[in-house]
């Protein structure tokens, strides 16, 4: 063994508390370092002959790597749609590492069968069936991937060809609806085969980002042959909600694929107030749900669930010697594009285990108060306007006057130590996005976040 490696495995305990008081030094941290620190990225370093070991590398990553991270543990960073970790879902991760289980086959079986107990939790939580199957992959943009593959696979059985054997081509054109997709969508459909133009965008609602159903029946009445629908739960400019129980019924009355992607308003399922968001949302075909979002485990995380796990198998299933049989219940690695795959469901079995569903239904509602007390704010602050309602955990808002992209971009960069929030666009006008769902996040954070915004606003002369 080389002397170093040696040397670190004898003093493997040692080590791993310098590691672990760092991490906690960095955690204690968040509250106060800059949100999104401006200093230059450190000069790049040739690879050493010799390494030194893990205190070396240790050292120099605190030195001169650490201080540039970003906050995005912390409970201001409001960019994107963005949790944290949990305390138990961070123990859950490093446990992950440090089992560095690859919980694909049944030959080795513990780790799949944890993570279909944690899927069989997240099903209830979400209010699902047992007719749903479901799979963790690394994010959303993979989950709307995989639930896709099994709907052009889908596609393919109601067609008469199996487009798992012999390609998207086979499938001819393919039309795929939705009024408000996010762009992991059409990043899906081009991985797939079929398409960025295969996606059609249905006209919403006066004012809203929700599907207009009845454009939507009559586009579904003039089309002819299958096609698949994208439901939004939950956009990311400000969190509308598609009719899923409507949309489920056009569904069934006019033979479509109907996939919901619900990265982060799945749960709002956990709450009796805004359940009715969700509702319908049993009925669909395939379901994306991020949980380095809402649930607050690390990330690398997301989950997928379908009424069709025997689709979903056509299309990865994975023929080797050293694997087994596809049978009843397919080892996991014929279900996502990956042979190898972490045991991420770990943090989120810790999670859920350690703060059951009312512990991750306040989570929920906190931020949720905390998005419409900053929304409250945005709306009384001179200079700057709301967009659109506060449906649930997002903010989007403009300035007052002459909102330009630049304009907008100066706004966020001068409230960075203070706070992240992410551009965007919005009833055709540049805007700022903060979305809460930081397990963090306390009424101080809105506070301070409001505050910041009210002083870049007036501005150095006033």
């Amino acid at each position: 063994m080389h002397p170093e490696l040696a040397a670190d495995l004898d003093q493997l305990p040692a080590l791993l508390e310098e590691t672990r008081r760092a991490a906690a030094a960095f955690l204690a941290s968040l509250d106060e370092r800059p949100v999104v620190p401006r200093a230059d990225p450190p000069a790049r370093t040739p690879l050493a002959e010799r390494g030194g070991g893990l205190r070396a590398a240790l050292a120099e990553f605190g030195e001169r790597w650490e201080p540039g991270l970003s906050a995005g543990a912390g409970p201001r960073y409001f960019g994107f749609v963005t949790g944290g970790a949990t305390p138990a879902a961070l123990a859950g991760d490093w446990l992950t590492a440090a089992a560095d289980q690859n919980s694909n086959s049944s030959l080795d079986g513990a780790g799949q069968q944890l993570e279909r107990e944690t899927v069989g939790w997240l099903r209830e939580l979400f209010g699902l069936s047992a007719a749903h199957a479901g799979t963790f992959v690394s994010g959303a943009t993979m989950s709307n991937t995989v639930g896709l593959a099994i709907a052009r696979q889908w596609l393919g059985e109601r067609l008469g060809v199996d487009v798992a054997e012999d390609g998207a081509a086979a499938l001819g054109r393919v039309r795929v609806l939705s009024g408000s997709a996010h762009s992991s969508v059409a990043k899906a459909l081009s991985v797939l085969g079929l398409g960025r133009g295969a996606l059609t965008r249905v006209p919403v609602l006066p004012g809203r980002e929700a599907v207009d159903v009845a454009a939507l029946e009559r586009m579904l009445a003039e089309h002819d042959g299958p096609c698949v629908l994208v439901a939004n739960a939950g956009t990311v400019n400000t969190v509308d909600f598609d009719d899923l129980r409507a949309l489920a019924d056009l569904r069934d009355r006019h033979g479509c694929w109907l996939h919901v992607d619900a990265a982060f308003g799945a749960f709002a399922a956990l709450v009796p107030e805004h359940a009715a968001l969700v509702a319908g949302l049993d009925r669909a075909d395939s379901i994306c749900v991020d949980l380095h979002k809402w649930l607050n485990v690390p990330y690398d995380s997301a989950v997928q669930f379908t009424r069709r796990p025997d689709l979903q198998a056509e299309v990865f299933r994975n023929a080797a010697a050293y694997l087994g049989p596809l049978g009843e219940h397919p080892d996991l690695v014929h279900l996502t594009p990956e042979n190898s795959h972490r045991l991420r469901a770990l943090a989120a079995w810790f999670t859920l285990r350690a703060y059951g569903r009312a512990g991750h239904r306040e989570i929920v509602e906190r931020c949720v108060a905390g998005a419409r007390a900053l929304g409250e704010a945005v709306a009384g602050t001179p200079g700057l306007r709301l967009l659109a309602p506060v449906r649930l955990n997002v903010v989007c808002f403009t300035l007052a006057e002459d909102p330009t992209a630049d304009r907008l971009a100066a706004l966020a960069e001068a409230v960075a130590d203070e706070a992240f929030l992410t551009p965007t666009h919005y009833a055709g006008l540049p805007a700022l996005r903060a979305a809460f769902s930081n397990w963090r996040t306390t009424d101080a954070d809105v506070r301070r976040t409001a505050a910041a915004l009210a002083r870049a606003v007036r501005g150095p002369e006033a």
